[in-house]
C-alpha cells in the first residue's frame, strides 16, 4: 500500500511538472524534479492538452458572445500562445529554419540551435497559425466545444509519440534529451490510453477512431524530421505538436 501511494505521489508530481513546463499557468511549486521526471512525465502531456482545451473552449464562448466567430477564433489563437508561452511555436520555427535549409545534418542542427529567426521559421509559423485560425473559424458551430477541447490534446499526442519512438539527434545534452531518453514505449502506451479516454469522453465511441488521426500524423512528421536530422530534439517535439494540432483542426473542420 505504501509503495502504491508513493507511485501516486510521483505521478502527481510529474503531472504538475508538465503543467509547469508546457504552460504558463502559475504553479509556483519546487518539485525537485530529476531528468527522468521530464521524459516519464510526458505521459501526462495529453492531460495538459485537455486542461488547455478547457480554458480555450471557455474563453471562446465568452469571446464569441461579444465578437464575431472569426475574431473570436483569432483571439483564441492568441490566448493559446499566451497559455503556452510560445514554447511549441518556437520549436516549430527553429525546426523549419533548419530542415528547410537543405543543408547537411550537422548544419541543420546548428541552424536549429541558433536563436535568430529566419525566413523559413516565419513562413512556417505564419502558415500554421493562419490555418489554425481559419479551421477554428470554419468549424461546425455544433462542434466548437469538442474541437476546442481536443485539438491541444491532439498536439500533445504528437509530442509524446515523437519522444517515445525517436532517439536524441544531438551529441550533447539538453532538456530535449531528458524528454526523449526517458520517454519510452511504456510512457507512449499510457499516454495513448489517456488520450483515447479523453477523446471517448468528449466525442463518444467515434473518439476512438478520431484519436487514431493524431497518432498517425505524429508518426509521419517524426519520420520526416528523423530522416533529416537522424532523430529528434526538443524543437522537433514542439514542431510535431503544432503540426499535429493544425492537421487535427483541418480534419475536424472537414469530417467532424
Amino acid at each position: 500500500m505504501k509503495s502504491f501511494s508513493g507511485f501516486l505521489v510521483k505521478q502527481a508530481k510529474r503531472l504538475v511538472l508538465m503543467v509547469q513546463f508546457l504552460t504558463t499557468i502559475p504553479l509556483p511549486l519546487d518539485l525537485g524534479a530529476k531528468e527522468e521526471d521530464y521524459g516519464k512525465g510526458l505521459v501526462f502531456a495529453p492531460v495538459v492538452g485537455l486542461l488547455l482545451g478547457c480554458l480555450l473552449a471557455g474563453a471562446f464562448f465568452l469571446l464569441n458572445a461579444v465578437f464575431s466567430v472569426r475574431l473570436a477564433a483569432a483571439l483564441i489563437v492568441a490566448v493559446y500562445l499566451v497559455l503556452t508561452g510560445g514554447l511549441h511555436i518556437d520549436g516549430l520555427g527553429d525546426t523549419f529554419d533548419g530542415v528547410m535549409s537543405h543543408r547537411s545534418r550537422e548544419k541543420i542542427l546548428e541552424i536549429m540551435k541558433d536563436s535568430r529567426v529566419g525566413t523559413n521559421a516565419v513562413i512556417a509559423i505564419f502558415a500554421v497559425l493562419m490555418l489554425d485560425w481559419l479551421a477554428i473559424s470554419e468549424t461546425d458551430p455544433s462542434n466548437y466545444a469538442s474541437v476546442l477541447l481536443l485539438f491541444p490534446v491532439a498536439g500533445r499526442i504528437g509530442s509524446v509519440t515523437c519522444a517515445a519512438v525517436s532517439r536524441y539527434a544531438r551529441s550533447g545534452g539538453g532538456l530535449g534529451k531528458s524528454f526523449i531518453d526517458y520517454c519510452g514505449k511504456t510512457e507512449l502506451a499510457a499516454g495513448l490510453i489517456l488520450s483515447a479516454l479523453i477523446f471517448f469522453a468528449v466525442t463518444g465511441a467515434m473518439g476512438l477512431i478520431y484519436v487514431i488521426i493524431p497518432i498517425l500524423t505524429a508518426l509521419m512528421f517524426t519520420a520526416w524530421f528523423g530522416r533529416k536530422i537522424g532523430g529528434a530534439t526538443g524543437d522537433v517535439l514542439g514542431a510535431v505538436c503544432e503540426l499535429n494540432q493544425m492537421l487535427f483542426l483541418l480534419f475536424a473542420c472537414a469530417v467532424m
